[in-house]
């Protein structure tokens, strides 16, 4: 390799790294000013008597989604599946697949069929498979719908048509339980919610949570729109990287998991010590070659 062509490799170089910078720093700006709040829902009107100083109606304030990273949920509480069979939420944990978990209630007249129009859209388009790599659990919070027979299976029936993929029926599960489970559950997710006499409605937030084959709370993501990849990436980081392709798992080494947002953005300090890695083993190659190159001309002379 003559000088003129070291000297371009070097400028290549040099240029790769001020590319890859440049789109770190990019990708920080963008986390900075993308941030999702929990939507809350709205009845339709209020008594203005019982709203708070701010315009928010009380009962908006005794509601919400507190994170609890880490927390084991009650694997013993007992349910309804869809077709009426007793079980308990354990059943739905094993010690390969994590599971998204959904709190809704199938009489919601908007925010949760939009929380799993949102999901149903966002599993649709990744490459795992419920039933498979996962497993999808909703949980009604309300007690009511606890007896009334065919509410849940319809509710299946109605999502599984929407995601479109046959034979994957195993791996969605539509649940109701009495209060009590009900409250053991929501509780250990930090999920909650109200009964509002006002709108004849529960107020309430909306997110998923990704759940560790164990049965731990590891991810949130709030909203009603939930990015793929960042449902994919919470996926594997839930089954300690036991599924997903080598390729894929060098890519969420590269991005980090925001608790503020749910979201997962370029983590720019492990890019970059990648990027130095590649950069110190290109030149050590390049002066293996010229080291090489010279002893050649010297036992030659």
């Amino acid at each position: 390799m003559n000088k003129s062509s070291a000297n371009s490799a070097v400028l290549k170089l040099t240029l790769f790294s001020l590319a890859v910078i440049l789109l770190s720093f990019a990708s920080i700006s963008a986390q900075k000013t993308e941030h999702y709040n929990s939507p809350l829902y709205s009845p339709k009107t209020y008594d203005p008597n019982q709203t708070s100083s701010n315009g928010l109606p009380e009962v908006l304030k005794e509601i919400g989604i507190d994170q609890k990273l880490g927390e084991q949920l009650p694997l013993d509480a007992e349910f309804k599946d869809e077709a009426g069979n007793a079980v308990k939420l354990g059943d739905f944990f094993n010690k390969e697949k994590p599971v998204v978990l959904a709190f809704v209630y199938y009489e919601c007249p908007m925010l949760c069929n939009q929380v799993l129009n949102g999901l149903t859209g966002s599993l649709k388009g990744i490459s795992f498979d419920a039933g498979k790599e996962f497993d999808v659990v909703a949980i009604s919070f309300d007690a009511r719908e606890n007896d009334k027979a065919g509410l849940a299976q319809n509710k299946k029936i109605s999502y599984m048509e929407r995601y479109g993929r046959p034979e994957t029926e195993k791996g969605w599960h539509f649940l109701t339980g009495s209060q009590e489970s009900i409250d053991k559950v929501t509780s250990a997710a930090g999920f909650k919610y109200k009964w509002d006499e006002q709108s004849n409605q529960f107020a309430h937030g909306s997110a998923v949570m990704v759940v560790t084959p164990e049965g731990k709370l590891s991810r949130y993501h709030y909203g009603i729109d939930y990015a793929p990849k960042d449902l994919k990436f919470s996926l594997m980081d839930s089954a300690k990287l036991n599924i997903g392709n080598p390729v894929e798992q060098l890519s969420l080494y590269c991005f980090h998991y925001d608790p503020s947002t749910g979201k997962y953005g370029l983590a720019i300090l492990r890019v970059l010590r990648l990027f130095a890695i590649a950069t110190l083993i290109g030149l050590g190659g390049m002066l293996f070659v010229f080291w090489r190159r010279k002893s050649r001309k010297q036992e030659m002379n």
